[in-house]
Protein backbone atom coordinates (compact mmCIF):
# COMPACT_ATOMS: atom_id res chain seq x y z
CA UNK A 1 0.00 0.00 0.00
CA UNK A 2 1.50 3.28 -1.02
CA UNK A 3 2.04 5.99 1.44
CA UNK A 4 -0.24 8.44 0.66
CA UNK A 5 -3.45 6.10 0.99
CA UNK A 6 -2.36 6.93 5.31
CA UNK A 7 -2.71 10.65 4.47
CA UNK A 8 -6.66 10.54 5.70
CA UNK A 9 -5.81 8.17 8.89
CA UNK A 10 -2.72 10.63 9.63
CA UNK A 11 -4.38 13.85 8.88
CA UNK A 12 -7.41 13.03 11.65
CA UNK A 13 -4.40 11.73 14.00
CA UNK A 14 -2.70 15.79 13.49
CA UNK A 15 -6.12 16.74 14.01
CA UNK A 16 -7.09 14.99 17.26
CA UNK A 17 -3.92 15.88 18.53
CA UNK A 18 -4.37 19.48 18.46
CA UNK A 19 -7.30 18.89 21.26
CA UNK A 20 -6.69 20.67 24.30
CA UNK A 21 -7.61 20.66 27.50
CA UNK A 22 -9.69 23.89 29.21
CA UNK A 23 -7.48 26.78 30.68
CA UNK A 24 -10.23 26.33 33.91
CA UNK A 25 -10.37 22.08 33.26
CA UNK A 26 -14.25 23.09 33.07
CA UNK A 27 -14.86 24.42 36.52
CA UNK A 28 -16.49 27.47 35.69
CA UNK A 29 -19.64 26.30 34.38
CA UNK A 30 -19.62 24.51 38.04
CA UNK A 31 -19.10 27.43 39.48
CA UNK A 32 -21.58 29.21 38.06
CA UNK A 33 -24.04 26.72 38.77
CA UNK A 34 -23.49 26.49 42.03
CA UNK A 35 -23.89 30.59 42.73
CA UNK A 36 -27.01 30.44 41.52
CA UNK A 37 -28.37 27.12 43.60
CA UNK A 38 -26.31 27.69 46.96
CA UNK A 39 -26.22 31.65 46.96
CA UNK A 40 -22.21 31.23 47.05
CA UNK A 41 -19.86 30.37 43.98
CA UNK A 42 -17.07 27.77 44.98
CA UNK A 43 -13.54 28.75 43.36
CA UNK A 44 -10.30 26.29 42.73
CA UNK A 45 -7.56 26.76 44.59
CA UNK A 46 -5.08 26.06 41.05
CA UNK A 47 -1.84 27.40 42.60
CA UNK A 48 -0.19 29.20 46.31
CA UNK A 49 -1.68 32.58 44.42
CA UNK A 50 -4.93 31.50 44.41
CA UNK A 51 -4.85 29.86 47.46
CA UNK A 52 -3.73 33.16 49.22
CA UNK A 53 -6.33 35.00 47.16
CA UNK A 54 -8.87 32.99 48.56
CA UNK A 55 -7.84 32.95 52.37
CA UNK A 56 -8.28 36.64 52.71
CA UNK A 57 -11.54 36.18 51.07
CA UNK A 58 -12.38 33.80 54.13
CA UNK A 59 -10.14 35.54 56.62
CA UNK A 60 -12.63 39.14 55.56
CA UNK A 61 -15.91 37.01 56.03
CA UNK A 62 -15.35 35.84 59.70
CA UNK A 63 -13.70 39.79 60.07
CA UNK A 64 -17.93 40.00 60.90
CA UNK A 65 -20.02 37.15 63.26
CA UNK A 66 -20.51 34.68 60.62
CA UNK A 67 -24.57 34.14 58.87
CA UNK A 68 -25.86 31.08 57.51
CA UNK A 69 -25.25 32.20 53.76
CA UNK A 70 -21.32 33.53 54.72
CA UNK A 71 -20.96 30.21 56.66
CA UNK A 72 -22.08 28.67 52.94
CA UNK A 73 -19.29 30.86 51.38
CA UNK A 74 -16.15 30.37 53.86
CA UNK A 75 -17.19 26.11 53.55
CA UNK A 76 -17.22 26.23 49.46
CA UNK A 77 -14.05 28.11 49.55
CA UNK A 78 -12.05 26.79 52.12
CA UNK A 79 -13.27 23.41 53.01
CA UNK A 80 -9.96 20.99 51.55
CA UNK A 81 -12.49 17.84 51.14
CA UNK A 82 -14.40 19.92 48.77
CA UNK A 83 -11.43 21.39 46.74
CA UNK A 84 -10.39 17.72 46.47
CA UNK A 85 -13.12 17.22 44.81
CA UNK A 86 -13.07 20.29 42.59
CA UNK A 87 -10.43 18.29 40.88
CA UNK A 88 -12.86 15.66 39.50
CA UNK A 89 -14.02 18.34 37.20
CA UNK A 90 -10.25 18.93 35.60
CA UNK A 91 -9.48 15.22 35.84
CA UNK A 92 -12.86 14.28 33.43
CA UNK A 93 -11.90 17.41 31.03
CA UNK A 94 -8.60 15.60 30.60
CA UNK A 95 -10.07 12.54 29.52
CA UNK A 96 -12.38 14.22 27.36
CA UNK A 97 -9.77 15.79 25.97
CA UNK A 98 -7.76 12.56 25.64
CA UNK A 99 -10.29 10.73 24.26
CA UNK A 100 -10.30 12.71 21.06
CA UNK A 101 -6.50 11.75 20.63
CA UNK A 102 -4.92 8.73 19.07
CA UNK A 103 -2.12 7.12 20.53
CA UNK A 104 1.36 7.92 18.95
CA UNK A 105 1.82 6.06 16.09
CA UNK A 106 4.87 3.10 15.96
CA UNK A 107 7.76 2.87 14.28
CA UNK A 108 9.45 0.10 14.56
CA UNK A 109 12.98 -0.86 12.95
CA UNK A 110 14.18 -4.46 12.50
CA UNK A 111 18.19 -5.29 11.38
CA UNK A 112 19.08 -9.18 10.91
CA UNK A 113 22.20 -10.39 9.58
CA UNK A 114 22.33 -13.95 8.08
CA UNK A 115 25.23 -15.65 6.74
CA UNK A 116 26.27 -12.14 5.14
CA UNK A 117 22.59 -11.46 4.39
CA UNK A 118 21.32 -8.48 5.44
CA UNK A 119 17.00 -7.69 6.70
CA UNK A 120 16.18 -4.32 6.91
CA UNK A 121 12.78 -4.16 7.99
CA UNK A 122 10.95 -0.75 8.73
CA UNK A 123 7.24 -0.69 9.98
CA UNK A 124 4.99 2.55 10.70
CA UNK A 125 1.73 0.97 12.45
CA UNK A 126 -1.37 2.87 13.85
CA UNK A 127 -4.46 1.93 15.68
CA UNK A 128 -7.35 1.98 12.87
CA UNK A 129 -10.09 0.86 15.85
CA UNK A 130 -9.29 3.83 17.87
CA UNK A 131 -9.34 6.02 14.58
CA UNK A 132 -13.06 4.30 13.73
CA UNK A 133 -14.40 4.73 16.86
CA UNK A 134 -12.97 7.97 17.54
CA UNK A 135 -16.69 10.03 17.34
CA UNK A 136 -17.97 7.66 20.25
CA UNK A 137 -15.66 7.62 22.50
CA UNK A 138 -15.34 11.28 22.10
CA UNK A 139 -18.68 11.63 22.82
CA UNK A 140 -19.00 8.57 25.65
CA UNK A 141 -16.25 10.95 27.65
CA UNK A 142 -17.94 13.87 26.87
CA UNK A 143 -20.66 12.23 28.92
CA UNK A 144 -18.51 11.18 31.28
CA UNK A 145 -17.24 14.93 31.95
CA UNK A 146 -21.09 15.80 32.13
CA UNK A 147 -21.44 13.52 34.82
CA UNK A 148 -18.72 14.09 36.53
CA UNK A 149 -20.10 17.96 36.64
CA UNK A 150 -23.01 16.93 38.21
CA UNK A 151 -21.28 14.79 40.67
CA UNK A 152 -18.83 17.69 41.74
CA UNK A 153 -22.28 19.96 41.78
CA UNK A 154 -24.13 17.60 44.07
CA UNK A 155 -21.05 17.18 46.41
CA UNK A 156 -21.52 21.02 46.56
CA UNK A 157 -25.04 21.47 46.90
CA UNK A 158 -24.58 18.51 49.76
CA UNK A 159 -21.85 20.41 51.54
CA UNK A 160 -23.93 23.38 51.54
CA UNK A 161 -27.03 21.97 53.17
CA UNK A 162 -25.20 20.52 56.19
CA UNK A 163 -23.27 23.64 56.94
CA UNK A 164 -26.50 25.44 56.84
CA UNK A 165 -27.97 22.61 59.52
CA UNK A 166 -24.56 22.84 61.48
CA UNK A 167 -24.86 26.52 61.09
CA UNK A 168 -28.23 26.57 62.68
CA UNK A 169 -27.06 24.13 65.39
CA UNK A 170 -24.14 25.93 66.66
CA UNK A 171 -25.98 28.98 67.13
CA UNK A 172 -28.96 27.24 68.38
CA UNK A 173 -26.53 25.41 71.11
CA UNK A 174 -25.00 28.91 71.81
CA UNK A 175 -28.48 30.81 72.15
CA UNK A 176 -29.15 27.74 74.56
CA UNK A 177 -26.04 27.33 76.47
CA UNK A 178 -26.66 31.63 76.97
CA UNK A 179 -30.01 31.31 78.26
CA UNK A 180 -29.19 27.93 80.48
CA UNK A 181 -26.70 30.36 82.03
CA UNK A 182 -29.40 33.07 82.76
CA UNK A 183 -31.98 30.33 84.58
CA UNK A 184 -28.86 28.78 86.34
CA UNK A 185 -28.18 32.22 87.77
CA UNK A 186 -31.62 32.89 88.58
CA UNK A 187 -32.33 29.26 90.36
CA UNK A 188 -28.91 30.37 92.04
CA UNK A 189 -30.65 33.73 93.46
CA UNK A 190 -34.10 31.28 94.32
CA UNK A 191 -31.93 28.94 96.25
CA UNK A 192 -30.62 31.40 97.87
CA UNK A 193 -33.74 33.39 98.82
CA UNK A 194 -35.40 29.93 99.88
CA UNK A 195 -32.29 29.13 102.46
CA UNK A 196 -32.73 32.78 103.97
CA UNK A 197 -36.00 32.58 104.10
CA UNK A 198 -36.18 28.77 105.83
CA UNK A 199 -33.79 30.25 108.37
CA UNK A 200 -36.66 33.14 109.02
CA UNK A 201 -39.40 30.50 109.23
CA UNK A 202 -40.79 31.30 106.18
CA UNK A 203 -40.40 28.52 104.16
CA UNK A 204 -40.51 24.75 105.12
CA UNK A 205 -37.64 22.41 104.29
CA UNK A 206 -39.56 20.64 101.36
CA UNK A 207 -39.82 23.82 99.94
CA UNK A 208 -36.51 25.12 100.18
CA UNK A 209 -35.20 21.17 99.29
CA UNK A 210 -37.21 21.64 96.09
CA UNK A 211 -35.52 25.15 95.23
CA UNK A 212 -31.81 23.59 96.28
CA UNK A 213 -32.85 20.69 93.81
CA UNK A 214 -34.01 22.77 90.89
CA UNK A 215 -30.73 24.74 91.42
CA UNK A 216 -28.48 21.50 91.15
CA UNK A 217 -31.11 20.46 87.81
CA UNK A 218 -29.78 23.83 86.10
CA UNK A 219 -26.34 23.06 86.90
CA UNK A 220 -26.78 20.11 85.34
CA UNK A 221 -28.48 21.60 81.93
CA UNK A 222 -25.91 24.02 82.01
CA UNK A 223 -23.17 21.08 81.67
CA UNK A 224 -24.76 19.51 78.74
CA UNK A 225 -25.65 22.61 77.21
CA UNK A 226 -21.65 23.50 77.35
CA UNK A 227 -20.96 20.13 75.86
CA UNK A 228 -23.45 20.42 73.06
CA UNK A 229 -22.23 24.28 72.56
CA UNK A 230 -18.87 22.62 71.62
CA UNK A 231 -19.95 19.57 69.82
CA UNK A 232 -22.01 21.87 67.67
CA UNK A 233 -19.51 24.75 66.92
CA UNK A 234 -16.93 22.06 65.98
CA UNK A 235 -19.29 20.40 63.51
CA UNK A 236 -19.71 23.58 61.92
CA UNK A 237 -15.65 24.23 61.47
CA UNK A 238 -14.98 21.22 60.16
CA UNK A 239 -17.47 21.74 57.33
CA UNK A 240 -16.15 24.89 57.27
CA UNK A 241 -12.42 23.97 56.87
CA UNK A 242 -10.99 26.03 59.29
CA UNK A 243 -7.92 25.93 61.87
CA UNK A 244 -6.02 27.75 64.03
CA UNK A 245 -6.77 31.69 64.07
CA UNK A 246 -9.30 31.28 61.58
CA UNK A 247 -11.48 29.05 63.86
CA UNK A 248 -11.86 31.52 66.07
CA UNK A 249 -14.74 32.92 64.22
CA UNK A 250 -17.76 34.29 66.03
CA UNK A 251 -21.90 33.54 65.42
CA UNK A 252 -24.52 34.94 65.73
CA UNK A 253 -26.31 35.51 69.56
CA UNK A 254 -29.53 34.11 68.13
CA UNK A 255 -31.29 32.16 65.47
CA UNK A 256 -33.10 34.08 62.68
CA UNK A 257 -36.32 35.26 63.70
CA UNK A 258 -39.19 32.73 62.45
CA UNK A 259 -40.36 33.93 58.52
CA UNK A 260 -43.33 36.43 58.76
CA UNK A 261 -45.18 33.29 56.70
CA UNK A 262 -43.94 29.82 55.26
CA UNK A 263 -42.80 29.50 51.54
CA UNK A 264 -46.03 28.70 49.24
CA UNK A 265 -45.00 25.42 46.46
CA UNK A 266 -47.12 23.62 44.36
CA UNK A 267 -45.92 20.82 42.37
CA UNK A 268 -43.28 20.53 44.51
CA UNK A 269 -42.58 16.53 43.43
CA UNK A 270 -42.15 18.59 39.57
CA UNK A 271 -39.99 20.73 40.68
CA UNK A 272 -37.87 18.08 42.33
CA UNK A 273 -37.66 16.11 39.56
CA UNK A 274 -36.24 18.74 37.27
CA UNK A 275 -33.64 20.40 39.69
CA UNK A 276 -32.37 17.87 41.65
CA UNK A 277 -28.65 17.45 40.37
CA UNK A 278 -29.14 13.05 41.54
CA UNK A 279 -31.80 12.92 39.18
CA UNK A 280 -29.94 14.59 36.18
CA UNK A 281 -26.76 12.33 37.48
CA UNK A 282 -28.72 9.12 36.91
CA UNK A 283 -30.22 9.80 33.69
CA UNK A 284 -26.32 11.26 32.04
CA UNK A 285 -25.44 7.72 33.23
CA UNK A 286 -28.60 5.86 31.46
CA UNK A 287 -27.44 7.77 28.71
CA UNK A 288 -24.10 7.17 28.82
CA UNK A 289 -24.44 3.04 29.53
CA UNK A 290 -26.68 3.15 26.23
CA UNK A 291 -23.88 4.83 24.12
CA UNK A 292 -21.31 2.40 25.40
CA UNK A 293 -23.41 -0.63 24.56
CA UNK A 294 -23.40 0.78 20.91
CA UNK A 295 -19.79 0.93 21.25
CA UNK A 296 -19.75 -3.03 22.42
CA UNK A 297 -22.20 -4.06 19.35
CA UNK A 298 -19.64 -2.25 17.09
CA UNK A 299 -16.29 -3.83 18.05
CA UNK A 300 -17.73 -7.01 19.37
CA UNK A 301 -15.79 -8.91 16.14
CA UNK A 302 -13.14 -6.65 15.72
CA UNK A 303 -11.07 -6.30 18.71
CA UNK A 304 -7.30 -5.90 17.93
CA UNK A 305 -7.04 -4.02 14.08
CA UNK A 306 -4.10 -2.41 13.49
CA UNK A 307 -3.01 -0.86 10.04
CA UNK A 308 0.54 -0.02 9.10
CA UNK A 309 2.70 0.60 6.45
CA UNK A 310 5.90 -2.33 6.03
CA UNK A 311 9.55 -0.82 4.09
CA UNK A 312 11.39 -4.52 4.07
CA UNK A 313 14.77 -4.32 2.83
CA UNK A 314 17.68 -7.51 2.00
CA UNK A 315 20.33 -7.22 1.09
CA UNK A 316 20.89 -8.18 -2.52
CA UNK A 317 17.59 -7.94 -3.10
CA UNK A 318 15.54 -5.02 -3.98
CA UNK A 319 13.63 -3.19 -1.35
CA UNK A 320 9.78 -4.76 -0.59
CA UNK A 321 6.61 -2.17 0.31
CA UNK A 322 3.52 -3.36 1.16
CA UNK A 323 0.92 -3.09 4.22
CA UNK A 324 0.24 -5.36 7.14
CA UNK A 325 -3.22 -6.16 9.03
CA UNK A 326 -4.12 -8.02 11.82
CA UNK A 327 -7.25 -8.99 12.56
CA UNK A 328 -8.11 -11.30 15.41
CA UNK A 329 -10.46 -14.33 14.46
CA UNK A 330 -14.41 -14.62 16.74
CA UNK A 331 -13.03 -18.67 17.09
CA UNK A 332 -14.13 -18.81 20.77
CA UNK A 333 -15.22 -15.33 21.86
CA UNK A 334 -18.03 -13.55 19.89
CA UNK A 335 -18.77 -11.34 22.13
CA UNK A 336 -22.12 -11.86 22.55
CA UNK A 337 -21.00 -11.93 26.51
CA UNK A 338 -19.28 -8.69 26.31
CA UNK A 339 -22.95 -7.91 24.67
CA UNK A 340 -25.18 -8.97 27.58
CA UNK A 341 -23.13 -7.32 30.15
CA UNK A 342 -23.78 -4.53 28.92
CA UNK A 343 -27.41 -4.44 28.54
CA UNK A 344 -27.72 -5.82 32.13
CA UNK A 345 -25.66 -2.97 32.79
CA UNK A 346 -27.80 -0.49 31.17
CA UNK A 347 -31.27 -2.01 32.51
CA UNK A 348 -29.72 -1.50 35.70
CA UNK A 349 -29.08 2.18 34.86
CA UNK A 350 -32.38 2.80 33.86
CA UNK A 351 -33.66 1.31 37.29
CA UNK A 352 -31.26 3.79 38.81
CA UNK A 353 -33.43 6.23 37.38
CA UNK A 354 -36.75 5.37 38.28
CA UNK A 355 -35.27 5.10 42.05
CA UNK A 356 -33.74 8.81 41.58
CA UNK A 357 -37.06 10.28 40.37
CA UNK A 358 -39.23 7.67 43.52
CA UNK A 359 -36.60 9.01 46.24
CA UNK A 360 -37.02 12.42 45.19
CA UNK A 361 -40.81 12.75 44.77
CA UNK A 362 -40.81 10.94 48.44
CA UNK A 363 -37.73 13.54 50.06
CA UNK A 364 -39.82 16.61 48.38
CA UNK A 365 -43.18 15.51 49.99
CA UNK A 366 -41.37 14.75 53.05
CA UNK A 367 -39.83 17.83 53.51
CA UNK A 368 -42.26 20.25 52.90
CA UNK A 369 -44.55 18.55 55.13
CA UNK A 370 -41.76 18.94 57.61
CA UNK A 371 -41.19 22.32 56.75
CA UNK A 372 -44.88 23.21 57.24
CA UNK A 373 -45.23 20.89 60.47
CA UNK A 374 -41.94 22.77 61.83
CA UNK A 375 -43.01 26.53 60.46
CA UNK A 376 -46.60 25.65 62.37
CA UNK A 377 -45.18 24.58 65.79
CA UNK A 378 -42.96 27.87 65.74
CA UNK A 379 -45.74 30.05 64.89
CA UNK A 380 -47.69 28.35 67.50
CA UNK A 381 -45.00 29.64 69.98
CA UNK A 382 -44.48 32.63 68.80
CA UNK A 383 -47.80 34.08 68.40
CA UNK A 384 -49.65 32.08 71.32
CA UNK A 385 -47.10 30.61 74.02
CA UNK A 386 -44.63 33.19 74.77
CA UNK A 387 -47.66 35.89 74.59
CA UNK A 388 -49.35 33.54 76.81
CA UNK A 389 -46.34 33.00 79.19
CA UNK A 390 -45.76 36.50 79.14
CA UNK A 391 -48.88 37.90 80.44
CA UNK A 392 -49.00 35.00 83.11
CA UNK A 393 -45.65 36.25 84.30
CA UNK A 394 -46.85 39.73 84.46
CA UNK A 395 -50.34 39.09 86.59
CA UNK A 396 -48.09 36.67 88.68
CA UNK A 397 -45.66 39.25 89.48
CA UNK A 398 -48.29 41.89 90.10
CA UNK A 399 -50.24 39.45 92.44
CA UNK A 400 -46.46 38.93 94.30
CA UNK A 401 -46.08 42.35 95.16
CA UNK A 402 -49.42 42.87 96.05
CA UNK A 403 -49.00 40.15 98.72
CA UNK A 404 -51.61 38.03 97.32
CA UNK A 405 -48.74 35.39 96.05
CA UNK A 406 -46.44 33.36 97.72
CA UNK A 407 -42.64 33.02 96.91
CA UNK A 408 -42.99 29.22 96.00
CA UNK A 409 -45.84 30.52 93.53
CA UNK A 410 -43.59 33.40 91.88
CA UNK A 411 -40.28 30.92 91.75
CA UNK A 412 -42.63 28.42 90.09
CA UNK A 413 -43.69 30.51 87.27
CA UNK A 414 -39.77 31.35 87.04
CA UNK A 415 -39.49 27.61 85.61
CA UNK A 416 -42.29 27.37 83.99
CA UNK A 417 -41.35 30.64 81.84
CA UNK A 418 -37.67 29.17 81.32
CA UNK A 419 -39.36 26.04 79.58
CA UNK A 420 -41.21 27.45 77.33
CA UNK A 421 -38.49 30.07 75.67
CA UNK A 422 -36.65 26.96 75.91
CA UNK A 423 -39.52 25.61 73.43
CA UNK A 424 -39.25 28.20 71.09
CA UNK A 425 -35.64 28.20 70.54
CA UNK A 426 -35.74 24.06 69.98
CA UNK A 427 -38.75 25.14 67.47
CA UNK A 428 -36.56 27.87 66.06
CA UNK A 429 -34.12 25.23 65.32
CA UNK A 430 -36.04 22.73 63.96
CA UNK A 431 -37.81 25.18 61.03
CA UNK A 432 -34.57 26.67 60.18
CA UNK A 433 -33.21 22.68 59.75
CA UNK A 434 -36.34 21.83 57.66
CA UNK A 435 -35.82 25.18 55.57
CA UNK A 436 -32.42 24.07 55.19
CA UNK A 437 -33.48 20.04 54.29
CA UNK A 438 -36.16 21.54 52.30
CA UNK A 439 -34.05 23.58 50.05
CA UNK A 440 -31.62 19.90 49.63
CA UNK A 441 -34.75 17.71 48.47
CA UNK A 442 -35.73 20.22 45.78
CA UNK A 443 -32.56 21.31 44.84
CA UNK A 444 -33.93 25.13 44.75
CA UNK A 445 -33.42 28.15 47.28
CA UNK A 446 -36.78 29.22 48.98
CA UNK A 447 -35.97 32.66 48.75
CA UNK A 448 -34.56 35.38 50.49
CA UNK A 449 -37.85 37.07 51.63
CA UNK A 450 -37.92 33.66 53.58
CA UNK A 451 -34.44 34.05 55.48
CA UNK A 452 -35.13 37.13 57.90
CA UNK A 453 -33.13 38.07 60.98
CA UNK A 454 -33.60 38.50 64.49
CA UNK A 455 -36.13 40.86 65.26
CA UNK A 456 -36.06 42.68 68.59
CA UNK A 457 -39.40 40.95 69.77
CA UNK A 458 -37.67 37.95 69.79
CA UNK A 459 -34.83 39.39 71.58
CA UNK A 460 -37.60 40.20 74.42
CA UNK A 461 -39.09 37.04 73.80
CA UNK A 462 -35.54 35.46 74.91
CA UNK A 463 -34.88 37.60 77.99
Amino acid sequence: MKLKTLGAPLALAVLAGCTTVAPDGGFASVAAGARERIGAEPRLARDDAAARELAQQVQATLAQPLGMDEAVKVAVLANPGLQASYWKVGIADADLAQAGRLPNPVLAYKHVSNAGDLAIERTFTMNLVQLLTLPLASRLEARRFEQARLEVAREIEQHARDTRVAWVDAVAAGQALDYARQVDAAAEASAELAGRMAKAGNMSQLDLSREQLYHLETQAALARAGKQAVAAREKLTRLLGLWGKDAQYSLPVHLPELPASPAQLTDIERIAIGQRLDVQAAKLDAQATAANLGLTKTTRFVNVLDLGYVNETTTGAPTARGYELTLELPLFDWGGARVARAEGVYMQAVQRVAQAAVTARSEAREGYLDYRAAYDLAAHYRDRIIPLRKRISKEVLLRYNGMLMSTQELLADSREQAGAVSGYIEALKAFWTAHAQLEAALGVRLGAQHVEHQSQEHKEHAE
